[in-house]
């Protein structure tokens, strides 16, 4: 069974199933628990909207990780609360994918499983946005549970 198992959450509306699938794997085969967040600066790295935006990009950053400290805050108050021993990560990066740094976080952190949410996007809206689940299904070197959305 698992030992260690990393729930990455996001602000949508899968944060939820996936942070109590992961602490409901966590309390059944009594693994540690690491809640994990992904700030995605890429949009910050460009030195075009530094120019154009000169007094914002850096407000912009700190207020991102700001509400990704309260999110983590949050779900680890409910793991707690459900008696699983837990620990919060926040990763960030000007210059990787998201599904990057969780791959790297998963595999820095020792995790023999990765929960994640997937919105289960068709069409030109999946094309658009494109899906962390997705890459991480094909970059992962280890075991991912995707949590579907209902």
């Amino acid at each position: 069974m698992f030992k260690r198992i990393m729930a990455a959450i996001d602000e949508s509306y899968m944060a939820s199933p996936v942070l109590h699938t992961a602490i409901e794997l966590a309390k059944i085969s009594g693994a540690r628990l690491v809640i994990c967040h992904a700030v995605d600066e890429t949009l910050f790295a460009n030195r075009q909207m530094e120019m154009l935006l000169p007094n914002s990009v850096g407000k912009a950053e700190y207020r991102m990780r700001l509400g990704a400290e309260g999110m983590l805050g949050k779900a680890a108050a409910t793991a707690r609360a459900s008696g699983v021993e837990i620990e919060v990560k926040l990763i960030e990066s000007e210059v990787k994918h998201v599904s990057d740094m969780l791959a790297e976080a998963a595999i820095e952190w020792q995790a023999d499983l990765l929960v994640v949410g997937t919105h289960g996007q068709r069409g030109m809206e999946r094309f658009f946005v494109g899906s962390v689940a997705e890459r991480l299904v094909r970059k992962s070197e280890i075991s991912l549970l995707l949590v579907r959305s209902k």
